[in-house]
């Protein structure tokens, strides 16, 4: 059985699902001597996120695990030629890459720009995957939270979903992650798969402003 090269990773809030996608990579690298790189996609639009953005910096630093940081809050297709086959990728996280280029857009709602982002991230991620060796794609469940009727965060609900269910559909394997426990929804991790199995029920102690 090959490796999978792209694997998708959601989850709620706080549900540990950036921590779970970051052992996984670690462990990627450390099975095929691979080299480490994280792309951010985090903005330092408000204190709050400059504070989260800085210790998570200081947090990858300490770890004593090498990383190669790319802050990309937008447009990540750019990023793919800089990869290569020896390459294990972390991307965290999708949901504020789509709300990065919403905003980068002026927030409109009009279909075209809408399409537009949902095929620049799509592309993003597949060209990312067709460069490197694995890409670990993050992502929050964003429709597990109340109803608005609000049509900015409507559409961009629609345009998160969508772009889930394309994740799912590319993805070699797919996880849910709730409460610390990763759920394999989608791939049949097997020995000898070049990544070692999950322990489910796992949970870090790091927390990343999309767990």
């Amino acid at each position: 059985m090959e490796s999978p090269s792209l694997i998708f990773i959601t989850g709620g809030v706080r549900s540990g699902k950036s921590s779970f996608a970051e052992r996984l990579a670690v462990e990627t690298a450390a099975g095929t001597g691979g080299d480490l790189h994280y792309i951010a996609t985090g903005v330092s639009f408000d204190e709050e996120m400059k504070i989260r953005i800085r210790r998570h910096r200081e947090d990858r630093q300490k770890s004593g695990i090498r990383w190669r940081t790319w802050e990309q809050p937008e447009n990540i297709g750019a990023l793919a030629s800089f990869f290569t086959k020896k390459d294990i990728i972390l991307l965290d996280c999708i949901t504020t890459l789509v709300n990065n280029e919403l905003f980068f857009m002026g927030g409109r709602l009009d279909e075209p720009l809408v399409e537009g982002i949902y095929g620049r991230v799509v592309s993003g991620v597949e060209a990312i995957r067709e460069k490197g060796r694995l890409l670990i794609a993050v992502s929050n469940e964003v429709l597990f939270e109340p109803y608005s009727d609000d049509e900015l965060l409507f559409v961009y609900r629609k345009l998160l979903g969508k772009i889930h269910q394309k994740m799912v559909r590319i993805a070699d394997e797919a996880y849910l992650v709730e409460a610390g426990v990763p759920l394999l929804m989608k791939g049949n991790r097997a020995a000898g798969a070049g990544i070692a199995p999950p322990a489910l029920g796992w949970t870090g102690e790091r927390k990343h402003e999309s767990d």
